[in-house]
């Protein structure tokens, strides 16, 4: 299975539609799920694949607390790399995700390298590689709420499998169903940096991975089968917001979502 690296990337998609549920799988289960998952999936072009992300907050994660208060605005702003050991002139994403009260995300992203994103980030200046008229906007609209006081925040880390709808299944419509299985998940709060490696403290118990389906509409009736074979229920869980509590010392962990449609991003 080959890893995604340089020189292998497709050509990126910049804004995504899909609806994204989360469930909590133990170890013990993971083998035999994969096995009825790829009665109906797939490997993606590149099923493994490391993932480092660094997110932008300010010193007090401002932007983190003004999601939990219920603010109209929910957004998360990193930098992602899917390169094992990245440097200062790699091509990485920045990303910024956000959700409204009616739970309706949109992501968006752009390719550059991480010091003209810190640059832009940090300091508002822009180069020749950050175009997208409308990531700059968001960019210079948070820069504008939080005093330019944005800064690398959090270092999370981890492995991810990744499985994509056979484009031919008989008697089923093809729905670009993608889901991925994320294990060994890091964090750190000091240090963020893409370039100082992928140590940090375990986010999740050894036991425990994160299962997420990716579809633009409901689940087909083979999936919701398969999820109550396993008596998996959809859970709410943020990476960056467990990274956060953890490294306050305060309490959080996967609770079982209320909604059953998951949220949606454009």
């Amino acid at each position: 299975m080959k890893i995604r690296g340089e020189g292998l990337m497709k050509p990126i998609e910049t804004t995504f539609k899909r609806i994204e549920t989360k469930y909590v799988v133990s170890t013990d289960k993971l083998d035999k799920l994969i096995q009825d998952l790829k009665e109906y999936l797939v490997e993606d072009d590149y099923p493994i694949s490391t993932i480092s992300n660094i997110y932008f907050d300010t010193e007090y994660f401002d932007i983190l607390q003004d999601e939990h208060l219920g603010d109209k605005r929910k957004e998360k702003v990193r930098m992602r790399t899917y390169l094992s050991q990245p440097k200062i002139d790699s091509q990485v994403f920045l990303e910024i995700k956000t959700k409204d009260q009616e739970g309706i995300g949109r992501k968006y992203r752009l390719l550059s390298t991480p010091s003209s994103i810190i640059n832009f980030i940090t300091k508002g200046h822009l180069d020749a590689s950050i175009t997208d008229t409308v990531v700059i906007e968001k960019v210079k609209k948070l820069q504008h709420d939080y005093k330019l006081a944005i800064k690398p925040r959090m270092y999370i880390y981890y492995d991810r499998y990744s499985l994509k709808e056979k484009k031919s299944i008989e008697g089923f419509h093809y729905n670009k169903i993608r889901i991925t299985i994320d294990q060994n998940l890091v964090y750190r709060d000091e240090t963020v940096s893409l370039f100082a490696g992928n140590h940090g403290a375990p986010l999740l118990d050894n036991n425990t991975v994160i299962m997420e389906i990716k579809a633009p509409g409901n689940k087909p009736q083979w999936l919701q089968d398969i999820l109550d074979k396993y008596d998996l229920m959809e859970h709410k869980f943020s990476k960056y917001s467990c990274a956060y509590h953890k490294s306050q010392g305060l309490p959080y962990g996967p609770r079982p979502s209320i909604e059953s449609a998951g949220t949606a991003y454009a």
